[in-house]
């Protein structure tokens, strides 16, 4: 990276923080600070779900896929698609028609407080760890194209680039800073900047690729076998399915996910959400893992997981590099403030305000949820900064934490339809499949020294352990709660009586606030303004890039003008729908 680079990452590095104090003028209650009190417009929402999906390490875990494999990671990613639309079909308006805050309040009112405490810590250690190393991977890929003179304070002298320390401080709290002043509308509304700069840089990408390469017949006879085939060896059919059923349970149930449906006026609204990022992913992976697919043909010799960003330093002209940092950085910072914001809000209202104090103001409220906040953000980017110092045992914790994760999630969708099924449901449904997965996973490879016959299932486990993580996270609690289905009596448990309650208290509220006429109702454009303004200053910058190099001004004239041109019509959009 040149100066050029560094200015374009730090104008929207400072463009973020700009949108976190912004918001932080709409947070005037824990509502409106972690559920945007049910204002966000739908595809807000949708946006913000496709990118709180992605982070550093889906350019680097993807692109390294589909460096080495082809096709198939774009098959994999298009499940996250074909998952989406099934919870916007059959889930999305439902989580919106309960009328919770929180996932954390469904979890209580159906399930009860022991429950919820299960959930709470075991997603928190969860998603603390893995945002944490998705925070480390970021620093480290990013550091690579970062060198600096030794004199620096900020070189690390063991590689002359950026310090991966410094960088994960720099890019955590910028995230935890914008969380903390805005709160979920800044979560959403730089989730969707972090869209905007995502697509350019990415389809900046490719069009440039497709500018460098000559002949594509030589390029493609170039591939491995298999390469351009939609299945592998390692990814089968069967684990497409599964990985698709997996991601239904991560995105209809998943707190993160969760918050968006809640964060929109309407079921309709939360459907039509869910369909947005569900379409944005069945279209958008054959795009964004274009270049590390291209560059295998290019380049066969390389670490896969470098691949992403050196397909991109090949092409990308002087400043524009920035571009692609600033992306990388976008996909993190939505996973870090997504997590950040939804947990906050659970341990302020489910926890601080029911158990400690139930009479706390409005006021104290966003004072405690701004500071559990940055409690978790410093717990954050202090864990990514110790992660070499684990040896490994983060993954140790993610892989022991990972497989509570699906048994956890799919008793939550099953509370949504069925009556009969309790709070046991979910402490069976865990049990069972954990200490499962632990004894397939942990538990029979000390053993072959003592029984030799287990040495072939412990090959086939590992030959098959793709089938083996969606039996474990898929298959398993579904049989365990069709059991406790049948097994369970005739009568709705407690849980699902005070869950229609609740609804039903609800709807009446909203029909007595409905009676209210409402003279002065005035459409808020403030997202459309902040989209047309973004892609404004990339419209400008990326022209302006033009003037400090030669051999690439027309493609980034072109380009830079084409962004312009859709900020001009996004602003016409929203001068229209402010005038109805």
């Amino acid at each position: 990276m040149n100066h050029l680079d560094y200015s374009v990452l730090v104008l929207y590095l400072l463009g973020t923080l700009g949108i976190g104090f912004y918001f932080s003028r709409k947070n005037k209650s824990a509502s409106d600070m972690f559920s945007a009190s049910g204002e966000a417009p739908w595809w807000v929402a949708g946006l913000s779900s496709f990118m709180t999906m992605f982070s550093a390490g889906t350019f680097v875990v993807w692109g390294a896929v589909a460096y080495k494999y082809g096709l198939v990671a774009v098959s994999i990613n298009i499940t996250y698609g074909i998952a989406a639309l099934l919870v916007g079909y059959f889930v999305a308006g439902k989580w919106n028609e309960l009328g919770v805050s929180t996932p954390a309040e469904y979890v209580e009112l159906r399930f009860g407080r022991t429950s919820l405490q299960i959930y709470t810590w075991a997603l928190l250690i969860f998603r603390v760890l893995t945002t944490a190393v998705a925070l480390y991977a970021l620093a480290v890929v990013v550091a690579a194209v970062m060198p600096l003179d030794d004199d620096s304070i900020f070189v690390d002298q063991s590689t002359g680039n950026m310090s991966v320390t410094f960088l994960i401080a720099l890019f955590g709290l910028i995230a935890v800073i914008y969380t903390v002043a805005g709160g979920l509308w800044a979560v959403l509304m730089t989730d969707v900047l972090q869209f905007v700069i995502l697509k350019l840089s990415v389809l900046f990408i490719v069009v440039l690729f497709f500018f460098k390469i000559d002949d594509w017949s030589v390029l493609a006879d170039s591939a491995p076998a298999g390469f351009f085939d939609l299945t592998s060896s390692s990814y089968t059919f069967f684990f497409l399915v599964g990985w698709c059923a997996t991601q239904f349970f991560m995105i209809g149930a998943e707190w993160a996910f969760v918050q968006r449906s809640l964060s929109v006026k309407t079921s309709k609204d939360a459907r039509k959400a869910n369909y947005l990022f569900g379409v944005l992913y069945l279209v958008s992976p054959a795009l964004w893992l274009a270049p590390p697919i291209l560059y295998r043909m290019i380049n066969p010799d390389l670490d896969p997981e470098q691949a992403y960003i050196l397909a991109g330093q090949l092409v990308l002209p002087a400043g524009t590099v920035g571009l692609m940092v600033a992306a990388m950085f976008s996909a993190t910072a939505s996973m870090v403030s997504s997590q950040l914001n939804v947990f906050a809000g659970v341990l302020t209202n489910d926890v601080y305000k029911n158990i400690f104090r139930p009479m706390a103001s409005t006021k104290n409220l966003v004072l405690v949820g701004r500071f559990l906040t940055a409690l978790i953000g410093v717990l954050l980017v202090g864990i990514a900064i110790i992660v070499p110092q684990l040896g490994g045992a983060e993954k140790l914790v993610i892989s022991l934490s990972s497989l509570l994760v699906g048994p956890l999630m799919a008793p939550l969708l099953w509370g949504l339809f069925v009556e009969k099924v309790d709070s046991k449901a979910v402490w069976v449904t865990a049990l069972v499949c954990f200490t499962t997965g632990v004894l397939i996973k942990f538990g029979i490879g000390p053993l072959t020294s003592i029984f030799a016959g287990l040495e072939q299932i412990t090959e086939l486990l590992s030959q098959f352990s793709k089938q083996v993580d969606i039996f474990i996270g898929v298959i398993l609690p579904l049989l365990t709660l069709t059991i406790i289905h049948v097994l369970s009596g005739k009568e709705s448990s407690p849980g699902w009586i005070r869950l229609q309650a609740h609804i039903s208290s609800n709807r009446k509220n909203d029909a007595n606030t409905q009676e209210i006429p409402n003279k002065s109702q005035i459409v808020d454009t403030t997202p459309e303004r902040i989209i047309a303004l973004a892609l404004l200053v990339c419209g400008v910058t990326i022209a302006s890039l033009s003037l400090f190099q030669s051999g690439a001004t027309l493609k980034l004239v072109s380009f830079g003008v084409g962004t312009l041109t859709i900020s001009f019509l996004i602003w016409a959009i929203r001068i229209r729908n402010s005038k109805h």
